[in-house]
């Protein structure tokens, strides 16, 4: 790495470069399979499974309410140092993917979410949060260099007229984990139902998961390993170097389309808190938390599905089907906060419910269908964000950045919403905060697509131009 390297030709090229040799030859034809090993389908399933493992093992222990803990001080306090650093490393996670590749920019992100159950299993017995906020802090960092890589895979491997489906088949491979993570808590503790903190085996299990997807993030291939059906790869470049990618990552704070992006990537996060210990927390009890949690994770697997179809088949022209998705997350999200709205009205922090409900009791169905919608709509709108981000480029070492800085200012929403709820924020202010960022996230998105979005003939057109200046030059 930052050696110079030969290209076919004989050509000796730095490392980081882009060998105009072979930008010219012929296209590389794979075989037809869509499974074979270096195909994007595979590729992009495994890095599904790495986050079935990892995030969506985590997404599982924070849709607890309170990391599962009766006092949720320590897990707020954990996650807002967690959502610091992954701001900082989620920004810089891009750059570190272009420079190290993604075996170890995957395997040490995967170590740090193992350190992170692992801090709570000890926090079950001793009640000292120093090791917790330690480990949610490394977390960040992990966090930041794992979903830097997942987004640059996910964005930039698959062809671009079929990013959406690519986007929803690992969203529901992700979420899927959260699922499973969710029947934890339920199954282990479903005679417990007096309890209000899990068992030992509850985080024990969590972290078998996780040390699972550390191994499988050891089976992903680098982009130019990668070659699309069309013999495409998804970068010629090996590696990157520091100086490179220092000053492409200062250029996304002056980059329009980047800060067109801001209040989208600010707020899909920032609903968590408000929603696993506000409404997940507050209203249910222990083992019920964790079977809610099934459900929402499973509403998240039909919301990127439906928002994969429409962004991919749903009309012709790319620039449509993308203002299409747009206005229906939209319509879809102002009805949920709406319903959210009606909820909160019926308690709040100084007056919460009496007894929490259980999934026998008769008033569970109209709060459980809500935090279902919760789940629909979380999946809705980051795969809407995540299409809009794979639709400004194809190459995987542009799409890193892209997808780092949107977990970045992503992870700094998160941090600052963590610690809104630690500072006992009123419930309704969290409502209105999160209806009110989401609702300025469509527009924006909408005139993003407008302007930066192109069609395929218009694609076609650009290339075939830049193939008649090359010959001509």
């Amino acid at each position: 790495m930052g050696l110079p390297e030969e290209g076919e030709n004989g050509k000796i090229v730095a490392a980081g470069e882009e060998e105009e040799s072979s930008a010219a030859s012929p296209p590389q034809i794979p075989e037809k399979s869509l499974f074979r090993y270096n195909s994007p389908l595979v590729q992009v399933v495994l890095i599904g499974l790495v986050c079935f493992c990892c995030p969506g093992m985590f997404s599982a222990l924070s849709g607890l309410g309170g990391g599962g803990q009766v006092d949720p001080t320590a897990a707020n306090n954990a996650l807002t140092a967690l959502y610091t650093t992954f701001a900082v490393f989620g920004i810089l996670g891009g750059g570190i993917y272009n420079i190290l590749g993604p075996h170890l920019t995957l395997f040490a992100g995967c170590s740090t979410y193992v350190l992170y159950a692992g801090s709570f299993l000890y926090y079950n017995h001793h009640q000292h949060q120093a090791f917790v906020i330690a480990a949610g802090a490394l977390l960040g960092i992990g966090a930041g260099l794992l979903w830097a890589a997942q987004g640059a895979i996910m964005t930039s491997y698959p062809p671009h007229h079929r990013k959406g489906i690519y986007i929803s088949m690992f969203w529901s491979i992700y979420c899927t984990g959260g699922v499973i993570g969710g029947l934890i808590p339920f199954v282990l503790n479903f005679h417990r139902t007096e309890a209000v903190s899990v068992n030992d085996g509850t985080y024990i299990g969590f972290m078998v998961f996780m040390a699972l997807g550390m191994i499988i993030s050891l089976a992903i291939l680098h982009p130019s390993c990668v070659i699309r059906g069309d013999g495409s790869t998804c970068t010629n470049i090996k590696y990157s170097n520091v100086s490179t990618e220092a000053v492409e990552i200062l250029k996304l704070f002056l980059n329009w389309k980047m800060l067109l992006m801001v209040p989208a990537s600010w707020a899909s996060n920032f609903f968590y808190s408000y929603q696993f210990n506000n409404v997940n927390g507050v209203l249910f009890n222990l083992r019920t938390r964790g079977l809610n949690n099934v459900f929402y994770w499973g509403a998240q697997i039909i919301g990127s599905v439906v928002v994969g179809y429409l962004m991919d088949f749903s009309f012709k022209s790319r620039r449509t089907r993308g203002l299409l998705g747009i206005g229906i997350v939209a319509l879809l999200g102002t009805a949920i906060w709406g319903g959210g709205l009606a909820n909160q009205l019926d308690y709040s922090r100084h007056h919460e419910p009496e007894v929490k409900l259980d999934f026998q009791d008769s008033g569970f169905a109209g709060p459980f269908v809500l935090y279902f919608c919760y789940g629909l709509l979380d999946a809705m709108f980051q795969s809407m964000v995540y299409w809009v981000i794979g639709a400004l480029a194809d190459d995987s070492e542009i799409l890193s950045r892209y997808a780092g800085f949107y977990k970045g200012v992503q992870s700094a929403g998160a941090a600052v919403s963590w610690q809104v709820d630690a500072r006992n924020a009123p419930f309704l202010s969290q409502l209105i905060a999160n209806w009110t960022l989401t609702t300025i996230s469509y527009p924006l998105l909408a005139v993003l697509v407008i302007l930066a979005v192109k069609d395929d003939n218009e694609d076609e057109g650009e290339g075939k131009v830049k193939a008649v200046m090359k010959a001509v030059h």
